[in-house]
C-alpha cells in the first residue's frame, strides 16, 4: 500500500542529527490503524496543518506494527507521534524526553469524557454464553481463543487484560500474551480492524477492540456503546478489510472507558518554538471545526478526532493527566 510520505519498516535506537529540533524537516508517525487508506485525507489535513503551524515541511510516516512508531517517537526519528496512552507511556520509559502536547477533549471541550471505548467482543450467536445471572460477564473467557490488537496497544490489550486480571483475581497478566496458557489460543490483530476479522472469520471466539477506530466499518443496531450487550453490525457499505462480512454482528461482553491517547512529541527533536506553535494552532476554532480532522461521532467518515459534541476540540496535556494510565500498566 503506497502511503503519504512512506513507512518505517524499523527504527534504531538513537536519533538522528537530520532530525534535531533546528531542522528544516519534520516527521510524524502514526499506528497501525491511523496508517490505513481510509485516514489519507485526515493524515493530508493533519500534515497541512503542522506544516502552517511550523512553516516546515512536514513528512507522514505509517507503520504496520505499533512498537516501530513507539521506537520511531522515543530515538527521535520522528518528532511527532499519533498514538495511544499504553504507547506514549512504553515511548517515555524508553526516553524521558517523549512527553504528551495534546489530546482529544470530552464532550463539553474539557477534559471530563475525555475518553473513547474498549471492548471485549463475541459472536452475536455465542453471545448468551456469556451471561450470568442475567448479565453479560467475562467469566467464561478463559481457556477461550482470543485475539487482542497488539501488546502495545491500550484499549486492544491493557484495558481489557486489566479487567480479565481483576475478575480472576491473578497477581499479573504474565499468561494472557501466548496461547496454551490462561487463553486456549492468543492472535494478535496488529490493528483494531484485524482483532475485529479474527473474530468476524471465526478464528477466535473473543476480541478485544475499540470504538473509534471501527466507527467507518460497524455501527451499534441494538443496545448502547456504553454498555454490555450491544449489538455491532458491519455496514452494508463496508470496506476492506470487511467486505466479506457485511452484515454480520458481534456482540459486546464487556466495555470500559480509555483514556484518550496524545499527540506525543520528542522535547530533544522538537523544539519549544515549534511545540508551542502547533499547540496553539491546534487548540484553536480553526482545528476543532475542520470536518477533515473532526468527524461527528457515530459517523462512518474515518478522522483522526471525533466531534462527540459542539465542543469537542483539542487540549493541552502533561504526563501528569496520564497518571491513571500508568497506573493501570505499572510504568
Amino acid at each position: 500500500m503506497a502511503l503519504l510520505g512512506g513507512t518505517l519498516a524499523g527504527c534504531s535506537g538513537k536519533s538522528s542529527s537530520a532530525n534535531s529540533s533546528d531542522s528544516k524537516k519534520l516527521s510524524i508517525v502514526f499506528y497501525p490503524n491511523e496508517s490505513a487508506k481510509d485516514y489519507l485525507a485526515s493524515r493530508n489535513e493533519l500534515k497541512a496543518k503542522l506544516e502552517k503551524a511550523t512553516g516546515k515541511k512536514v513528512d507522514i510516516k505509517t507503520t504496520t506494527d505499533y512498537n516501530v512508531a513507539i521506537e520511531a517517537i522515543a530515538s527521535g526519528k520522528a518528532q511527532l507521534a499519533f498514538m495511544g496512552a499504553d504507547g506514549y507511556i512504553k515511548a517515555r520509559s524508553l526516553n524521558k524526553a517523549v512527553e504528551p502536547l495534546l489530546t482529544e477533549s470530552g464532550p463539553d471541550g474539557t477534559f471530563k469524557g475525555a475518553s473513547y471505548r474498549s471492548y471485549l467482543m463475541v459472536p452475536e450467536k455465542e453471545a448468551a454464553n456469556y451471561k450470568k445471572d442475567g448479565k453479560y460477564s467475562i467469566e467464561n473467557v478463559k481457556g477461550k481463543k482470543i485475539s487482542f490488537v497488539s501488546a502495545s496497544s491500550t484499549s486492544g490489550f491493557a484495558v481489557p487484560t486489566y479487567e480479565i486480571q481483576k475478575e480472576f483475581k491473578l497477581k499479573n497478566k504474565d499468561s494472557f500474551s501466548e496461547s496454551g496458557k490462561f487463553f486456549q489460543k492468543v492472535l494478535y490483530g496488529n490493528s483494531h480492524p484485524g482483532s475485529a476479522v479474527n473474530l468476524l472469520k471465526g478464528d477466535v471466539d473473543v476480541a478485544a477492540f475499540d470504538d473509534i477506530d471501527l466507527t467507518p466499518f460497524m455501527k451499534v443496531t441494538s443496545g448502547s456503546y456504553s454498555e454490555p450487550g450491544a449489538k455491532f453490525t458491519v455496514r452494508e457499505d463496508a470496506g476492506a478489510p470487511f467486505t466479506d462480512f457485511r452484515g454480520k454482528s458481534v456482540v459486546s461482553i464487556s466495555v470500559l472507558p480509555v483514556q484518550n491517547g496524545p499527540l506525543a512529541v520528542n522535547t530533544k527533536t522538537l523544539s519549544e518554538k515549534d511545540r508551542k506553535a502547533i499547540a496553539d494552532l491546534f487548540t484553536s476554532d480553526e482545528v476543532a471545526n475542520d470536518p477533515k480532522l473532526f468527524a461527528k461521532d457515530g459517523s462512518k467518515q474515518a478522522a483522526l478526532f471525533h466531534k462527540k459534541g459542539p465542543k469537542s476540540q483539542l487540549l493541552k496535556v502533561d504526563d501528569n493527566w496520564y497518571k491513571p494510565t500508568h497506573e493501570l500498566i505499572g510504568k
